[in-house]
């Protein structure tokens, strides 16, 4: 029997449970005969509200920690407060998603689940409920006692890690040093791998326009991404650039690269997200999105759905579960390659 994957549900308020359940729904054939095993983590009256809102005709048991669990089982991840409403922020809603996520580190540490899929948690319910965390990113890094982790948005072929995420744009250059620009390589090669790709052709963007055009719009891309890079080649990743951000994108998807290192978070973050949202021209909106967030250098898997609460459109049963089905794969990928990878030494270095 495989073993299970947690997903956390995120707030509860959000979309998280009925995403869950729409995804439940369209993986069935392959929960029924035990392909894919999945532990939700969250607010269990939520998740069974977002069922009976939908009709959907699924079984999704309540077990405890210590049960033997079913190929699909839900778990409370702590007591209920003040019923929560769709649509609605609130310190409950943030409470809950840190507990989820606490309760799936501890499981998968104790080896009792292969890896964590995240739904999508609001930040400012979080900090409201006394969790002064950025994210699930700064929470993962906390929960597992990990001081490096590095995050790369994946569509299609389109993969993205990230030197900087969430900081002032003022603080990215100094945040580029040869030891971090080194670690995402090595965390970027790493999760290709595991993908199992038959090559890992890795393009370092710029961080100035037209890479500092010999020092005259910077000199970070010649003193220390430049010589950074240099000696990632000789000790045999394949690695160039830095290349310009205004062509490495468009380089990346015509299939010249594997993924790009982008250096800050708008940078890596606008074309996977243009080419990831479906936008209906009639109406000017999204109907889907297509993509996942994945948080390298943990010790444990993390994968997410790489959009957030949509607060505006939770509790009525239109939001789309695509992009919880792809990090649900992505994650599968994911640990089955570390349940088969030695250990590696690196440094490890924050964002």
């Amino acid at each position: 029997m495989k073993p299970h994957l947690a997903i956390t549900m995120g707030d509860p308020a959000g979309i998280g449970p009925e995403i869950i359940v729409k995804a439940c729904l369209e993986l069935k054939e392959r929960i029924a005969r035990g392909d894919l095993r999945l532990l939700v983590i969250g607010s269990n009256p939520a998740l069974h509200a977002a069922r009976e809102m939908l009709g959907a005709e699924i079984a999704i048991p309540e077990v405890n920690e210590t049960d033997a669990w079913p190929n699909l089982a839900c778990l409370q991840a702590g007591p209920e407060g003040e019923p929560i409403k769709p649509g609605v922020l609130s310190a409950d809603g943030g409470r809950f998603a840190y507990l989820a996520v606490e309760t799936g580190v501890r499981l998968a540490q104790a080896g009792r689940i292969q890896g964590i899929v995240t739904a999508p948690l609001n930040k400012e319910a979080l900090n409201k409920a006394g969790y002064k965390f950025a994210g699930h990113t700064d929470m993962l890094a906390s929960l597992t006692a990990s001081k490096g982790s590095v995050m790369m948005l994946a569509h299609g072929n389109m993969r993205v890690s990230h030197v900087t995420t969430h900081v002032a744009l003022k603080d990215v250059p100094g945040k580029l040093t040869p030891e971090r620009l080194r670690y995402v390589i090595e965390r970027t090669d790493e999760a290709l791998r595991a993908l199992d790709l038959g090559r890992r052709k890795i393009a370092v963007a710029a961080l100035n326009p037209h890479a500092g055009e010999g020092g005259l719009f910077g000199k970070e891309d010649d003193e220390v991404s430049a010589p950074t890079i240099a000696r990632a080649v000789a000790d045999g990743f394949d690695v160039v650039g830095p290349v310009p951000g205004d062509t490495v994108f468009v380089k990346l998807r015509a299939g010249q690269y594997d993924a790009v290192v982008a250096m800050y978070h708008d940078q890596g973050h606008i074309p996977v997200k243009l080419l990831g949202f479906n936008v209906n021209p009639e109406t000017g909106t999204w109907d889907a999105l297509s993509g996942v967030n994945i948080t390298l250098g943990l010790p444990i898997v993390r994968v997410s759905v790489d959009h957030g609460t949509a607060f505006d459109i939770a509790g009525k049963g239109i939001a789309n579960q695509l992009s919880l089905i792809e990090a649900i794969e992505y994650a599968e990928k994911l640990a089955a390659a570390r349940s088969t990878a030695a250990p590696t030494n690196t440094v490890d270095t924050a964002a």
